[in-house]
Formats: structure tokens, C-alpha cells, sequence
């Protein structure tokens, strides 16, 4: 399973990523998260910190944590984090900054880590969860657009 989608926003690319890096600003944007933080010390985005995500899936539970580790992470570039199972990723978000015309194209996207789970959740409902994360990413890159373009 896996998907994108791109937004362009009138906004340099640094204050795009500097929101979208630091994860205790997702609550504000994703439809799924509220609430977020660092964990084991870390105070901001850098290659593998760990950060904790509580989640609504589907806005309408079921409610619990996950903890992430950020695999991406070069300013105005890119940002990007695995879902751990334990120690093993089982998902993968990444963020992709790039200069376009008077601002930025932001473009989100995901995919599960091949494997069993992948597999099995690909049967058993992975076109609708497709479906739902691409939705869910439109309306998370909009949110950050609105804020920035706002500023």
C-alpha cells in the first residue's frame, strides 16, 4: 500500500518545513492525530529521535499511541518517519519540499513496509485505507497551507 499527494503552497519552503518537522504541530493538521510529542529527550527533528503519536483512526477510533523514529531530515528538503511495531517499521510518512514558481509544491506520502502485515492488510481493506490516508493527506498539506499562506 502506498500514495501521495502534492499541494503547492505560496510559501518558502524553510517555514513549510519547519511546521510540518516539528511533530507537536500535527495535531493542528491531521484529522487523525491529536496529540504528539518527543520522546527519550528529544526536543525537535533530527535523523532517528523518536516521537510518540496518539491517534483517532478514522476520526472515530479505535484510540492509541504509536511511536515513531524520524528517518528523513534535511531543512527545506524533506521530512520523513516509520511507525514502529516494536523495533520494525511497519509504516513510512514522508514529506518532499521543492521550489516551484513563487513557492513551494509539498508533496506527502506514504507506504507500508513490505512484509506479512502489508500483505495481509492490502486483503483485508488496504484499498480503503489508501483511499482514507490520501484524503486525510490533502486535508493535512491544506490545513498547512492556509497557516502559512496566511502568515
Amino acid at each position: 500500500m502506498k500514495g501521495s499527494v502534492t499541494v503547492h503552497m505560496n510559501a518558502p519552503a524553510d517555514q513549510v518545513w519547519n511546521l510540518i518537522a516539528d511533530v507537536r504541530n500535527t495535531p493542528k493538521y491531521s484529522p487523525e492525530v491529536f496529540e504528539s510529542e518527543w520522546l527519550d529527550g528529544a526536543t525537535g527533528p533530527a535523523l532517528g529521535a523518536r516521537f510518540r503519536g496518539h491517534v483517532k483512526r478514522n476520526e472515530i477510533g479505535p484510540i492509541y499511541w504509536t511511536t515513531c523514529r524520524v528517518t528523513a531530515c534535511e531543512p527545506g528538503r524533506e521530512f520523513g518517519f516509520e511507525v514502529l511495531a516494536g523495533d520494525k517499521p511497519v509504516n513510512n510518512w514522508h514529506y518532499a519540499l521543492a521550489p516551484a514558481g513563487d513557492g513551494t509544491d509539498v508533496t506527502e506520502s506514504f507506504w507500508m513496509t513490505p512484509g506479512l502485515l502489508d500483505t495481509v492488510f492490502g486483503i483485508f481493506g488496504g484499498q480503503l485505507r489508501t483511499r482514507r490516508n490520501i484524503r486525510d493527506m490533502t486535508t493535512t498539506l491544506n490545513r498547512i497551507k492556509a497557516e502559512v499562506e496566511a502568515a
